[in-house]
Order: structure tokens, then sequence, then C-alpha cells
């Protein structure tokens, strides 16, 4: 069956008529209790032969009789009071064989049938039979415990069924709700057992997705204005190529245009396939001093061109797993940003030290800084702090969020802080042996 529901009932009705099977069995067996431990069974015996004796002796066979009579009133069964060979004292009856079928006195009594022991006085000369057979057990007069059992027990498997199967509906419902695009839907269970986890689960499930597809509008949204401007300058510059008297400026302008547009297409898809395909990125050891380094040369060339150095300092040699290419073009993304914003004349003052688990790198410029509630913001698709900066002026604004990305696949952090002057920026990544985040 395919409903948890129905086939935690059949289990829990199954283990109901299983256990009251066991019930029954265990109280037909326990319907006859034993007479007792074997030394308790010998002395009784031996005390009901020593006053039939007394009784027979003093009193002859109409004592014996009475004797016999008021045993029976308090216990089951009956009794014979017998010679050495075996006659019957009161009756004159043969009793022989059942003598020699008797079980000794200390031999607890069966459960099921008759059952015969017997007693010897202590000069041997009279023995006491006893013979008892278990009352026939009245299955009706349990019926209203069984009943009682059945009831109770049913209502906790029906119970427990509904504990079960409850919480998955609903869980069943809050997916279907949320495939049909009720995103805000959720669980909030507040269960401490298997079905509370996977509840909270797809409440945080749920809520990334929430999250992603936010951003993923926003980026939408950031994208179709992005690329507003260098279409409009586009369709300028093939309006000039077929009017300008200079069609090879004309021209000129045309692939520039083009090329504007080639790169932020390349920046947004650089920005998103990290995390949109991770088995892209191939993990290996690395040296990071080396990495940096080979960064800071590569970068030398734009700094001398905008005017300012590069400082270069590392404390030790670093090796830590990652993408190379990736780390790379983080590493330059920030670099690049930082000496955008470098004054002519100054420096950017790039170093690398470790605290014994991670490695962390401290990029500085002495530009004018960033403003305090927007140092988080500077790393999100198309942040400029300057609105009135565009592609053309100031880049795209995907360069700290590309590095942002690639950082975050490798573990690590990303963070600004205004230096005073200048804005410092710090990756921290983790070392080789570095216990995960």
């Amino acid at each position: 069956m395919r409903s948890v529901y129905a086939k935690l009932l059949l289990w829990s009705f199954a283990t109901l008529v299983l256990a009251l099977i066991a019930f029954v069995a265990v109280t037909f067996l326990l319907s006859f209790p034993p007479a007792g431990e074997g030394v308790v069974l010998r002395r009784l015996y031996s005390l009901e032969l020593e006053q039939a004796r007394e009784a027979y002796e003093t009193g002859g066979r109409q004592k014996l009789r009475q004797c016999i009579d008021k045993q029976r009133q308090y216990l089951p069964g009956n009794r014979y009071l017998i010679d050495a060979r075996g006659k019957d004292v009161l009756t004159g009856a043969d009793r022989s064989r059942m003598l020699a079928s008797a079980s000794p006195a200390d031999t607890p009594p069966h459960k099921q049938g008759p059952w015969v022991a017997a007693a010897v006085s202590d000069d041997g000369r009279y023995r006491l039979i006893v013979e008892s057979r278990p009352p026939p057990v009245d299955v009706r007069s349990f019926l209203p415990y069984y009943l009682l059992i059945f009831g109770a027990v049913a209502l906790v498997c029906w119970l427990l069924a509904v504990n079960i199967a409850s919480p998955l509906r609903t869980l069943a419902r809050t997916v279907d709700r949320f495939g049909a695009g009720d995103l805000d839907v959720c669980v909030n269970s507040a269960r401490r057992d298997e079905i509370g986890e996977l509840s909270r689960a797809f409440d945080r499930m749920a809520e990334r997705i929430r999250t992603l597809l936010t951003a993923e509008r926003a980026l939408l949204q950031d994208i179709s204005h992005e690329l507003r401007s260098p279409l409009a300058r586009l369709t300028f510059a093939a309006e000039l190529v077929r009017t300008a008297n200079d069609r090879d400026k004309a021209v000129d302008r045309l692939k520039k245009e083009i090329q504007r547009l080639t790169d932020l297409v390349s920046a947004l898809l650089q920005a998103t396939r990290t995390e949109s395909d991770p088995s892209s990125v191939t993990l290996e050891e690395l040296r990071l001093d080396d990495l940096l380094r080979e960064v800071v040369d590569d970068s030398r060339v734009e700094a001398n061109a905008s005017g300012c150095t590069i400082h270069f300092q590392t404390s030790a040699a670093l090796t830590i797993r990652g993408d190379r290419e990736l780390l790379r073009r983080a590493v330059e993304n920030v670099l690049r940003n930082s000496i955008r914003f470098a004054p002519r004349d100054s420096a950017v003052d790039v170093a690398l030290d470790a605290d014994g688990l991670n490695a962390r790198i401290s990029l500085r410029d002495y530009g004018p800084g960033v403003p305090e509630g927007s140092l988080t913001k500077i790393f999100q698709p198309f942040f400029r702090v300057d609105d009135s900066r565009d592609s053309a002026t100031g880049g795209a604004g995907l360069g700290l969020a590309i590095a942002m990305r690639a950082v975050t696949v490798h573990d690590g952090k990303l963070w600004a802080e205004n230096a005073r002057p200048g804005l410092r920026t710090c990756i921290e990544l983790p070392l080789i042996g570095a216990p995960a985040r």
C-alpha cells in the first residue's frame, strides 16, 4: 500500500492481534498457579497425613471421613488414606495402582489433566494420596478485560498512526503549495523527532530558495538596466557607421561598444558559473604566496598606467587547497579595484600572513574609502558607491561580486573596512589541515 497512514494502522492492528493471542495463551497457562515450592508441598501433605492418621486412630473411620471432608473444603482434590499394602483405610478399596503411579509429594502439580501425589508417614505405615484435576477455564469471565485491553491498545495504535502520518500529510501539502509557487509557505514544526528535523530541513531549503530567487530577480533587473546603456550606444554607433563622414572612426567606435558589451556578458557569466556549476571548480594544493606574487607582477603595468605603485609583502610560504584560476581572478579583481581608486603617486599595499589556521590577504589603497553603510553592499552585483558612474567610467560593478563568490566557494571570507585613509579589503582562506567551516 502507498499510504503510510494505512500501513501504520495495519501493522498496529497486526501487533494488537498478536498481543491478544499471546495474552489469552498466557492467561490460560497461568490459570493454574503451582502449589508452591517442593518443600512447601511436602510439609503440607505431611501435615494432612498426620491429621488424617490421628483422626483414624482416635475416632475410627467416621472421624477420618470428617477430617478428609474438612480438608477438601479448603484444598481442591480427593484424598485417600491407605496402608502400606495399598488398601484404602476408609473404604477398603485397593489403591495400589494409584499409589504406584503417584508422584512424590514435593513434585509441582500439572497444569493440565489429572494429577496424583503421595505422602508417606514417618514410620511407613500410612500413605496419603492426593488426586486433583484443574478446574475448567471460563474464557467468558476474562472477556471484559480482553475488550478493555483491546480498546486501550487500539487507541494507542490510532494515536501512533495520527502522530506520524498527520505531520507527513502537512509536510506534503506544504511541499505542493511551495511547488505551485507559494514561496512564503513553511512548516514551522516544533517536533523534536526525525519528522521535525525533516520539516526544519524543508524550511531551511525553502528559505535558501526564496533568497536565491529574490537575488536572481534582482540580478535580472540589474542586468536589464546595465544592458540598456551599452545597447543604446551600440545602436548610435551603428547609425554613425551608416551616416558619418569618417567611416573608419565610426567603425572603431562600433567595435569599442561591442567589446564593452562582450566584456559585460563575460563578467556576468563568470559571476554565476562557480555557483551554478560547482563541479567546474578544480581543487588542488597550491602555494598562495606564489599565486599572489604572480597576480601582483601582472598588475604592475596597470598600476604604473594609473600613476601608483604596488608594495608586496609576505611572511611565509603558505599552502592552501583551491582552484588556481578562480582564486587568481578573485585576487586580481580586488587588486584592480584598489588600483582604480588609488590616488596618483600613492601605493597599494598587498600583504600575506597567517594566524595558524587561515591565510589572510590584505589589500589597501589610500583613496577616498567607502561610506560605512556601503562596506557590505560593494560586494553585490552592479553596486556602485557613486551612482553617476556607469560601465564606461567606473566598471560594471561585478569585480568584487565575482571575488566574493569565488572566495565563498573556497570556504573563505571577504570583507572591506575603512583604513583612514583608504580602503582595506581582506581575503581569508583556510590553510591545509584547518577544519571546514
